[in-house]
């Protein structure tokens, strides 16, 4: 993934002194504050309510100024991993920028994971490390790493903070950085002696304008106009949305726009819940594991708009497959860099999708031409056949092993009318949560995309509860992911998050255990779990409730039960078919039309 060529290559050269029209909030007389007071004066003009984060040397002077202030709440993770995923999770749901603090040499490394998972999913994030005192970079200090070097790769920018007179300025950037454009993670590099000194502090700049760093919002108007007429003319058109339409917060623009042209529309894995999963118009998720009538639209239309979406590997599969059928490619992104990257795209629209959407709307509205009510009628009645064949279903009739979609399907029915975030980790619950829990509202899916990060869940979900304390929030995971960060069940508990844990245990890593079935002959290298944890007692050691289910009539009762508590945090060990496999699925090499629905296939 790649920000912005514009925006990187403005982004690299930003100095605190660049030049720039700054204005500072009124009514600060001139007084002198440490460098780590004026990190968090800037935390709280930027409105931070939480930071999560793990002490360490090179930060105590910065703990120091937080022990000090009452409006920031600082969360005190087990792992600085879970730190940065946490702050992560409540971005996602959210929208606000989230913010992580670590301390340096192997807490910023510990945060690189983190950061990563933020920087392939495009999330605004604020990663502020420690560094050793400014004398001793470079002298093999203890504690001491390259943090800016290291991240360099994986954030939309990083400062490394040599004067404590240019913080309050490098953090007024670090967040808007952060937040706009194609948003992304920013590291701030804080030496020691830097967040010690005091300096005369002038306010926290109101505004910042960086000439070298200017993303565009408002899309071309004869771009815009041409997409129309492109879209309009279509006998099979499709509608292809992203993850950046909730970045854009554009769910509401998207469904206006699919309901007025009455056109089919699909969801990558990050976008799900951008259009309602219950609406006849859409076709579910498309993709490695998408749908059959998701793939077979995305192969078989005639006009593609991709709205907010990079046409990655796991949703059009081969390129050299998905380019045999000639189709009409309109793009709508941010991010000029993503657009024709992997697929030559017709008619490009660079800007917010929210911005666009709204203007193409307008412009649907005052023109006279409609689609081709004939054409689309026979469109759908295609898309109507590949629907037919229930690629989703699943044996039901099995009662003396718990089918793990039956599980998910069981929560979102009991879950589907009340206010629910559902976070997961990464593997096959991963996808058969996409599959089988119908998300009909954004910023409702929490989980790692790009990156394939496992050990996310519960950390994305603490983080969630604790902005959204009113809602419930479920994780799905499995027995490999949830131990990556399965420490942070203390954290749930000092911090009073009841979250609740859906672990599909099927005793294997079962996405690896799956491909190694499918491509590797049934050769189960390394896939089994063999010596796993009693969850329940390990659950109840941390503090809070475990429950075993090993049979399928008691999957509806122990999820009950858990809503019940309220005030509790559950961990329910399902013991799901170690034999199950995720279904439909796109082999690699293949095409997006070439699916396998069951074993049988191959």
């Amino acid at each position: 993934m790649e920000i912005s060529k514009a925006e990187t290559a403005s982004v690299q050269n930003l100095s605190p002194n660049s030049s720039q029209a700054v204005r500072s909030s009124a009514g600060h007389s001139d007084h002198e504050l440490r460098g780590a007071e004026i990190l968090v004066k800037a935390l709280q003009a930027e409105n931070v309510k939480y930071i999560w984060g793990y002490p360490g040397g090179a930060v105590l002077h910065i703990y120091d100024a937080f022990f000090k202030q009452d409006t920031i709440q600082h969360v005190l993770v087990r792992h600085e991993q879970a730190a940065v995923h946490a702050a992560d999770g409540y971005a996602r749901a959210t929208g606000d920028v989230g913010v992580a603090l670590v301390t340096s040499g192997p807490g910023v490394t510990n945060a690189v994971t983190g950061i990563a998972t933020a920087y392939m999913d495009s999330i605004p994030m604020v990663i502020i490390s420690g560094q050793v005192p400014t004398h001793a970079i470079g002298m093999d200090a203890f504690q001491e790493c390259d943090a800016v070097g290291i991240t360099r790769p994986i954030v939309k920018h990083n400062f490394l903070v040599k004067d404590a007179r240019d913080m309050a300025m490098i953090m007024k950037k670090a967040f808007h950085i952060a937040r706009s454009g194609r948003p992304g993670p920013v590291v701030v590099d804080i030496p020691k002696d830097v967040s010690f000194k005091k300096v005369a502090y002038h306010g926290y700049p109101e505004s910042v304008e960086m000439r070298s760093y200017n993303p565009v919002r408002k899309g071309h108007g004869g771009q815009i106009r041409k997409a129309l007429q492109l879209l309009l003319a279509a006998k099979r058109p499709y509608i292809y949305s992203g993850g950046g339409v909730l970045l854009s917060n554009a769910s509401a623009e998207l469904r206006q726009l699919v309901d007025m042209l009455g056109y089919p529309c699909t969801n990558t894995l990050m976008g799900l819940g951008a259009y309602p999963a219950s609406d006849r118009k859409f076709l579910g998720m498309l993709g490695m594991h998408g749908t059959v009538e998701a793939n077979n639209a995305m192969q078989n239309c005639d006009v593609l708009i991709a709205i907010g979406a990079r046409f990655d590997d796991r949703v059009i599969g081969n390129p050299k497959h998905f380019a045999q059928n000639e189709r009409k490619i309109i793009h709508i992104d941010i991010d000029p860099s993503s657009i024709s990257k992997r697929v030559k795209v017709d008619i490009p629209i660079v800007g917010d999708v929210k911005d666009v959407l709204t203007e193409m709307i307008a412009m649907i509205k005052e023109g006279a031409v409609k689609p081709d009510a004939n054409a689309l009628a026979s469109w759908w009645s295609t898309i109507e056949g590949w629907r037919s064949s229930q690629c989703l279903k699943y044996d039901r009739g099995q009662n003396d092993v718990i089918k793990p979609q039956y599980v998910v399907e069981t929560l979102w029915n009991m879950t589907k009318d009340a206010d629910t975030y559902i976070t997961s980790d990464v593997g096959q619950h991963q996808m058969w949560a996409a599959q089988y829990y119908r998300f009909d509202e954004p910023r409702r899916w929490i989980n790692s995309g790009g990156l394939g990060t496992m050990g996310v869940g519960i950390p994305y979900a603490m983080g969630i509860k604790l902005a959204k304390p009113q809602s419930e929030v479920f994780c799905i995971t499995g027995e490999g992911s949830v131990q990556m960060c399965i420490q942070e069940l203390s954290t749930c508990l000092q911090y009073k998050t009841p979250i609740k844990i859906v672990s599909l245990n099927n005793r294997y890593l079962g996405m690896v255990r799956q491909w190694q079935e499918i491509e590797y002959e049934g050769r189960y290298s390394h896939s089994y779990m063999d010596a796993l944890p009693n969850f329940v007692k390990l659950a109840e050691a941390y503090g809070h409730v475990g429950m075993l289910i090993e049979r399928a009539q008691d999957v509806e009762p122990a999820l009950r039960e858990a809503r019940k508590l309220k005030d509790r945090t559950v961990f329910m060990d399902f013991r799901t078919d170690p034999t199950e496999n995720v279904f439909p699925m796109v082999q690699a090499g293949k095409g997006i039309s070439e699916m396998l629905l069951s074993i049988e296939d191959l």
